[in-house]
């Protein structure tokens, strides 16, 4: 990915990232440090409780989400950090074997205000298990070094 900031984007870009394979071990890993409820780390505990089996914790989603983001590198020059997250939705539960990719989308951009070497831009990502279906969706702001302001520094 080739170094961009705020005006290489547009809305409507999309970007898809690579995949990644939970296993169980990453999910009770995961759930043991920061999450320890007993149908994260106990898989007979689960097999009997409401999911019918160990899930991820959302936590670790949004995670492995943000990690398939970044690994795509399409704000690497240009991030400045986020303001916070919008809703996240985890319509179906992460399990054991799914491998996720993410797809993230710019919904909008706009220049900031008070600070005019950068821009905010708001995107939505959805996090997808290889059958396609949605596992998380968030909505997230972030801003972006403007490219005059980068030339500037």
């Amino acid at each position: 990915m080739t170094d961009r900031f705020y005006e290489d984007f547009n809305v409507g870009d999309r970007f898809v990232s690579g995949g990644m394979t939970v296993t169980e071990a990453a999910i009770i890993d995961f759930a043991r440090q920061w999450d320890p409820q007993p149908f994260h780390i106990d898989a007979e505990f689960s097999a009997k409780w409401a999911f019918g089996g160990l899930i991820a914790s959302g936590l670790h989603t949004m995670s492995l989400t943000l990690r398939l983001w970044l690994d795509l590198g399409v704000f690497r020059a240009c991030c400045l950090g986020s303001p916070g997250i919008g809703e996240v939705q985890f319509p179906r539960p992460v399990r054991p074997g799914d491998t996720l990719h993410v797809v993230t989308d710019i919904v909008e951009l706009r220049t900031s205000t008070s600070r005019p070497d950068r821009g905010i831009v708001r995107i939505r990502q959805v996090t997808v298990n290889q059958r396609g279906e949605q596992v998380m969706e968030q909505e997230t702001a972030v801003f972006l070094k403007r490219r005059n302001a980068a030339a500037q520094a």
